[in-house]
């Protein structure tokens, strides 16, 4: 299994594929952050289930925007909005 990406100097983004993504928010306690990557995971899958439906697009936006990576940028952010943020309620998909 690979190790953790490569990080700017700044660590606001992670370099993959000589990309830069945004990095995930590093104030969200690791309990909370397994759950949103959990339900981020799961909104993929049903992507792709449903070739793309737009309510599994915003579940995946939902998902991102919890864990920092989408939305305000985490680091312009003050730590009750931060902790706003990622304490939102982020539905699973629905089971079908």
């Amino acid at each position: 299994m690979p190790g953790e990406p490569e990080r700017t100097d700044d660590g606001r983004h992670i370099i993959v594929g000589g990309r830069r993504w945004r990095a995930t928010d590093p104030l969200i306690p690791d309990d909370r952050n397994a759950e949103l990557r959990s339900i981020l995971m799961a909104w993929r899958r049903d992507v792709r289930r449903t070739q793309g439906a737009p309510e599994s697009r915003a579940g995946v936006q939902a998902a991102k925007v919890a864990l920092g990576e989408r939305g305000t940028p985490w680091w312009e952010q003050t730590d009750d909005e931060r902790r706003a943020r990622w304490e939102t309620d982020v539905p699973r998909p629905p089971q079908t």
